[in-house]
Order: structure tokens, then sequence, then C-alpha cells
């Protein structure tokens, strides 16, 4: 899993899988889901991040017991 923030657009990107994109689709309003050709999601993309969330470019990562 990749997590990327591009500043210049305001856009976090979420990389679950490798898998090549073969459709996207904006559930809600800002918020892209991108599949691969199983219809399986492999990406997460948040439009204008900035105004989602405190700050985009701190990423905490944790693992639940």
């Amino acid at each position: 899993m990749k997590v990327k923030y591009d500043p210049d657009v305001d856009v976090l990107s979420i990389i679950l899988s490798d898998a090549p994109v073969e459709e996207s689709d904006e559930d809600k309003p800002g918020l892209i889901l991108d599949y691969d050709k199983s219809g399986n999601v492999v990406g997460i993309e948040i439009l204008n991040a900035s105004k989602r969330m405190p700050n985009p470019m701190s990423v905490e990562y944790a693992i639940a017991h």
C-alpha cells in the first residue's frame, strides 16, 4: 500500500494494489474509487484533501490486534 499527497492539486491517493486501473467511479463527491478488471478496489483518491482532513501530509500507520 502506498499513500501519496500532491499539494499542487490537493489530492490524497491511497494505492492498495499495483493492478492496472480498469475503471474509476466518483462514489461520493470528491471521493474516487479505482477498480481493476475483476472489480476489486485498487485505489482511493480524495479530492480537495486539505479541506476534508486536518493535515493530509500526516499519515499514521497502525496494526490492530
